[in-house]
């Protein structure tokens, strides 16, 4: 049987001419594009960036602190706990003088360090503190406080002058000066400070008359 020959798909066409079939055309593969950014410098960049974000809070803190050079007026409060801290150093002190009165003296002058804690922290509440836990920097006039004549005198007069041995009818006259203090304070209060104006004006009242009678 003679051999068929079969001719190729493109034989008897001119050259440059496409078959009918239509073969298919080769993927053009892109070159895949390099990384101009080397790995060392990406873990760089998220590090610095990392650390804008811990820092930023931090410098703004401290920028506030730094700024804050405000001088405020002493808390109305703060003048109380003075006496408050004097009626307890005088109540120790006059336990050398009087020790036939020293448990009266004693509870004196632990209930006058309990008035001075409480308005201390009634202060410190308003003042304020950081997220962190710190207290901002709150600036503050000359501190004055009622003198024994009602006449306004430096805090630090006050403070000295109760570390000395006193009487029980010195001590009795400082209460009596710190019972109405506190009493006409509260009066321009309002909420929880003129109630712990008024406790303590009634504490005063109770250690003078009864205390120490």
């Amino acid at each position: 049987m003679p051999h068929r020959h079969t001719a190729p798909p493109n034989a008897g066409r001119p050259s440059g001419m496409r078959s009918d079939r239509h073969e298919p055309l080769p993927l053009r593969v892109e070159p895949a594009i390099a990384s101009t950014q080397p790995t060392w410098r990406r873990r760089t960049l998220l590090r610095l960036a990392g650390a804008s974000a811990i820092g930023i809070p931090a410098v703004a803190t401290l920028t506030a602190c730094a700024e804050d050079d405000t001088v405020h007026a002493p808390d109305p409060l703060a003048a109380q706990e003075v006496l408050a801290r004097a009626d307890a150093a005088a109540a120790t002190a006059a336990i050398a003088m009087a020790p036939q009165s020293n448990a009266a003296l004693s509870t004196i002058a632990a209930e006058r360090t309990a008035h001075a804690d409480a308005l201390r922290t009634e202060i410190d509440r308003v003042i304020g503190v950081y997220g962190d836990g710190t207290t901002p920097v709150h600036r503050t006039g000359a501190l004055t406080v009622p003198g024994p004549d009602g006449s306004p005198v430096p805090a630090t007069e006050v403070e000295t002058a109760a570390a000395q041995p006193a009487t029980v009818a010195q001590l009795r006259d400082q209460l009596v000066r710190s019972q109405q203090s506190a009493a006409a304070l509260a009066r321009t209060e309002s909420g929880y400070r003129a109630g712990l104006l008024a406790s303590i004006s009634a504490a005063c009242a109770t250690e003078a008359g009864v205390l120490l009678t």
